[in-house]
């Protein structure tokens, strides 16, 4: 009979994002547009906890967190990716996320309000793909062990 492992929960490090774009910046500067939030790829069997923290957004307001989260997800049919649920941990967004179509490009819509009165609204990737028995695809760049090349959104790079 298995015994119940008790832990000290914390955020995974390796399904985290954190808001861009709250860089001071020389007068005249060019800067280029902040990269596209993105997770990396989960299977449609994983039930996971993905942050997005907004510290930057708070760099000069000390104890400022946030106060209010709303998660929406596009698409949203029966059988997507799914909200299990989302806490606030001082300037992180947690939520828990499950299910999903395998081959389908989730945009996760992440509505924070901070204590401070401060509103933030971000939308970031997550590609669901079944990782378990997870083909490669004919047209596919391959890595020497046999593994699909994939780009920032964890979808294979095809040579068409």
């Amino acid at each position: 009979m298995p015994t119940v492992a008790n832990h000290l929960w914390r955020p995974s490090n390796a399904r985290y994002v954190q808001i861009d774009g709250f860089v001071p910046t020389p007068r005249g500067a060019v800067v280029a547009p902040p990269l596209a939030l993105a997770w990396p790829v989960k299977d449609p069997g994983d039930t996971l906890d993905y942050v997005f923290d907004i510290a930057p957004a708070l760099a000069a307001n000390p104890g400022d967190t946030i106060a209010t989260l709303d998660v929406g997800i596009s698409p949203g049919n029966p059988g997507d990716l799914t909200l299990a649920s989302a806490a606030a941990d001082g300037a992180r967004a947690v939520m828990w996320l499950t299910g999903g179509q395998a081959g389908t490009l989730y945009t996760v819509t992440v509505s924070v309000t901070t204590a401070g009165g401060r509103a933030l609204v971000r939308s970031i990737a997550l590609p669901v793909q079944a990782l378990s028995t997870a083909p490669v695809a004919v047209d596919a760049l391959q890595i020497p062990s046999g593994q699909a090349l994939t780009g920032p959104a964890g979808l294979p790079i095809t040579t068409n």
